[in-house]
């Protein structure tokens, strides 16, 4: 996300919540007075989205200094400071729940994100994300997504052919899929095909296909794919990948593991903005 596509963003969700203007801070301070807040970790979690966070408090008063005592990507334990802000209170305060929205949402999805990268360590398996991102933050949700240790799959539909359950069935198969895809696509798309079976592995090994998803698989099921395959293209599971599924999902030997939840349902992060007036 280059600069003027964040500023959009932030402006947007700033109008948002401004409206006309803070009623609350206008009307109980006088506007003069100066101060600090600390950025707190309510909870244990990986940190995520403080040059965003940032960008938030500069949007609304670019006199505001921002001083990150974490960084992305490092531990916060509950109770620790992660940032702290320096002047105009007002203006910290109207700043304040766009900043902490995105913030907590980015180290969520990195903390969740760092949970399910802990569960397969030491496999061949890497945890990919999916595009079911929130609208508009697509980008942001797949870097911390990458600051918790995981790994991007494809930002939008123009990235990479997917062939899925619906295109198959609406082409007529995998194989005819799969033959329209390579004389409309250039040479440097891979397509991957989206197995409901492993009838469907065999086909769509046959036809050519650079990787395959293992659709909503039993661990069984997806041991014998990855023989079919015997290492001849890269697999991916997909679908029923939560916590207690997901050790032994990377066990079978596939490649990736996308797991949708780390950025369509992740419970934001616990942090609190306390402020602290001068003197």
């Amino acid at each position: 996300m280059d600069a003027a596509q964040l500023k959009k963003l932030i402006e947007t969700a700033l109008g948002e919540d401004l409206g006309w203007g803070d009623v609350t801070t206008s009307s109980a301070l006088t506007g003069s007075e100066k101060g600090k807040a600390v950025i707190m970790a309510k909870d244990d979690m990986i940190v995520a989205g403080l040059e965003v966070f940032s960008a938030v408090f500069h949007c609304v008063d670019p006199s505001l200094v921002l001083q990150k005592i974490k960084n992305d990507g490092d531990l916060a334990i509950k109770g620790e400071i992660i940032a702290e802000i320096r002047g105009n209170l007002g203006h910290i305060l109207r700043a304040e729940r766009v900043g902490l929205n995105i913030l907590q949402r980015l180290c969520g999805i990195a903390t969740e994100t760092g949970r399910y990268v802990t569960a397969v360590k030491d496999t061949r398996a890497r945890i990919v994300d999916t595009r079911k991102t929130l609208p508009g933050f697509r980008v942001l949700d797949k870097y911390a997504v990458t600051v918790g240790g995981g790994h991007n799959h494809r930002f939008g539909l123009s990235d990479g052919i997917l062939i899925k359950d619906n295109h198959i069935d609406a082409a007529g198969g995998i194989t005819e899929a799969v033959s329209r895809c390579r004389r409309k696509a250039h040479h440097l798309l891979k397509i991957e095909v989206e197995c409901r079976n492993l009838d469907e592995v065999k086909e769509a090994l046959a036809c050519g296909a650079d990787v395959l998803m293992l659709d909503n698989m039993s661990v069984s099921q997806m041991k014998e794919a990855v023989a079919l395959a015997n290492g001849k293209v890269p697999l991916e599971a997909s679908g029923n990948v939560n916590h207690e599924t997901v050790r032994d999902i990377a066990a079978t030997g596939v490649d990736f593991i996308s797991v949708g939840a780390i950025t369509h349902s992740v419970k934001a992060a616990d942090i609190s903005l306390l402020i602290e007036k001068e003197g």
